[in-house]
Order: C-alpha cells, then structure tokens, then sequence
C-alpha cells in the first residue's frame, strides 16, 4: 500500500526532526581531532548551558536517554548505597529498576501515576532517615508515560526542610527545551536529558548537568566506571573535545538545533508548548474523556495522555487511525497498556501541525465507533485563535 502525504509523528518522543537539523547531520564528517570539530565541541559544550539553565558543565554522551540515567547513577553512587525514588510512572518504574541492577538500594514511594513526585512524601521520608542513608532523592521531570510534571523546586524545597544532604536528581529527558527548567536556581545535582524530544534531534545523544557538589562526590565514590566517567570527558571538554569518538554529525546537527532555539527565545518556546497542550486538554475534555493527569497543577505541556472509556481498546484506534491518517500516537505503558494513548506536541511543531493532529483523532474515534462528543477540534482551535499572542523578541 502507497503512503500519500507526510506521515504525522505525533507520539511523545522522538520528534519530528526539522529540515535544517537534517541537512546540518547530513554534511561530510569531519575529523574529530581536527581544528573544525574543536571549534564545533567548544560552540555546543557552552550553548547547551543555557537550555539547562546552568553554568557548570554539561556532558554529552552517544547514547540513548537510558545511558544518561546509568552515568548519573554511576558518578555519584556506591554500590549498596541508598536512594529514593518516587513512582511517578513507567519510566520512573525503569530509572528505579536500572538502580536496583546496579546493585543501588532503590526505595520507591508509590503512587496510583496520575501527578507528579509528592514533595511533602519526600520530606516525610527524608525526615525520618536520621541516618542520612539515602545518599540521593531520583524523581522524573515530566513523566512521559502519563503527561504529569513534578515541581521540582518544591522537591528541593522538601529536601532542605528536611536537612537533608542527600543529591537531587532529575530526569528532563521529555521536558528539557520544552517546558521551563532550571538546574542551578532550582537546586538540582545531577540532570539527566536526550536528544530525540524537545531538542528536535532524532535519538542518539544523552547530557549530564552536573552541580559543583555531584562532581565533588564523583572523586570520591566507588563505582567503577570508564565510558561514563564524568572526569575524563570534562578534562579534554575544555579543549572541545572528547575522550573517545564522538556522535559527529549528531554534534552537528545539535549545533543547529540550539540556534533554532536561541533564535525563537526559550520564554516563545515555552509559551508554544504551553498553548498546544491547552489547545489539545480542551479538545480531550469537549470529546468527553479523563487526562490521565488528575492535577491541574501538574499538566505538561510535551505531551497529553488520553485514557478511554472502559471496554474501548486504545491500541486498537491507534491503529485504525494509523491507517486511515497515516499517523502516529504514543500507546499506553505499564499499567496504562491499551487503556490510554498519547499525544505528542513538542519539538518542532506549529498550531496546524497541533489542529491536523487533533482532526485525526476525532476522525478515528469516529471511526471506531467510540462514544464522544464531536467538536472537539473546533473548541482546540477556538482556543487557539485566542492565544496566539504576538512573540516576544529573543534574547540577544
């Protein structure tokens, strides 16, 4: 059968790829100890700063997001060490498994997946180790199984109430260059990141920003690492540099993606975010259905996670719309299997792109003959009219 159109990419990661990131990963390789990938490895070492909002160093690996995780486990850890996770969703359940593999004590505080991590469950915990044997407090930014965000200045918050010394650790991998983020205001020790959602790249790199205090405990812990080693890449970072063949045209194409960003203004990035995922609750709450997202307060904007109706298979209008659209959802995870799906809008996207979506799901669910109310397009884009403020000039 013969595809016509574009093929929408609608799930939560990895994005849609734009056209400049494509062209710029597309060039010749260049010699990675030469003089041109130096003056490149300078160039997006100190650019990515910024999208942390950090001055310390960020470490850029050739890896998946799941390899950010096992470095930030491994710089600042023991074996036999302690930490506390909260179980804010599927991907929160595989960060506390990958500890648990690593021989780490992960204890996780539970939850029912529909909010963010629970800061005053954390400093209730914390309060109680007087010990101080939970040498690191893990939760998710936002947890891309369920469309919940965490506040993360409130974890921070819990954690010094509670006098704690313990490292605060973040997984940003689908919030980071989509939803605001600040890892030195905020407090955090250690971020984890990937390149495949909000900064537009396809999959291939993962970022550590790390604080003064995580590099501090990094000299002195006893994991055994080498590719992950976050001493070695610094030290030759600083020349442009990497310790080992890196992700080249990958770097290149990050290059462009971060001027992409620059050039909108993160506060117009923000604000994009912001507004499709208003634009896309309105349409799921006039078509009759639950967010997966209970609180208000804890919305993403990267992604919405659509639960249906009992008896309604969601991995079965998945496909239906699929094929009649030629379009991608994000499908349910753990205990969500084919109970919800999930839309994606973040990275490269613009309000049609956000319109075009939401028709082939009220398409679909027509289709499938699944109870709700028709319209729900129509309240998205109403919204949309009424919330496409003008853009604020970036930042020089």
């Amino acid at each position: 059968m013969v595809e016509t159109g574009r093929h929408f990419l609608q799930i939560p990661g990895p994005t849609n790829t734009p056209l400049p990131v494509l062209a710029a990963m597309a060039k010749p390789t260049i010699d990675h100890r030469g003089p041109e990938f130096q003056k490149l490895g300078l160039d997006v070492l100190a650019r990515i700063k910024p999208i942390f909002g950090t001055r310390n160093p960020v470490i850029i690996y050739p890896a998946s997001g799941t390899g950010a995780w096992e470095a930030a486990l491994v710089n600042v850890l023991s074996p036999g060490d302690q930490v506390l996770m909260f179980e804010t969703g599927w991907f929160a359940t595989l960060w506390n498994k990958m500890a648990s593999k690593l021989g780490i004590k992960a204890e996780f505080i539970r939850s029912d997946w529909r909010a963010g991590a629970d800061a005053a469950a954390i400093e209730a915990r914390l309060r109680e180790d007087k010990g101080h044997t939970i040498r690191a407090v893990c939760v998710v930014h936002n947890e891309t199984s369920t469309g919940c965000v965490t506040n993360i200045a409130a974890v921070r918050a819990a954690i010094d109430r509670a006098n704690h010394p313990a490292l605060l650790m973040v997984d940003t991998i689908s919030s980071l260059g989509s939803i605001d983020y600040r890892h030195d205001e905020w407090g955090v020790d250690v971020t984890v990141a990937g390149s495949q959602k909000g900064l537009m790249l396809p999959p291939g790199l993962s970022f550590n920003a790390v604080s003064d205090k995580a590099l501090a405990v990094s000299k002195t812990n006893a994991f055994p690492r080498s590719f992950w080693d976050w001493h070695e890449m610094i030290a030759i970072n600083d020349k442009g540099f990497f310790p080992y063949t890196p992700a080249t045209n990958m770097l290149q194409g990050l290059k462009v993606a971060l001027e992409m960003l620059e050039s909108e203004g993160m506060a117009n990035v923000f604000a994009r975010h912001d507004r499709a995922a208003e634009a896309t609750r309105r349409a799921v709450r006039h078509w009759g259905f639950e967010t997966v997202c209970k609180k208000p307060a804890d919305y993403s904007s990267s992604l919405t996670a659509v639960m249906l109706p009992e008896g309604h298979s969601a991995d079965a209008l998945r496909k239906t719309i699929l094929e009649r659209s030629n379009m991608s959802l994000g499908n349910g995870l753990g205990i969500l299997a084919d109970k919800v799906f999930r839309i994606g809008h973040l990275g490269d996207f613009h309000d049609l792109m956000v319109t075009g979506t939401l028709s082939g799901v009220e398409m679909g669910l027509a289709a499938c003959g699944i109870p709700h109310r028709p319209g729900g397009v129509q309240m998205a884009m109403s919204y949309l009219l009424g919330n496409n403020a003008p853009m604020a000039e970036a930042a020089e």
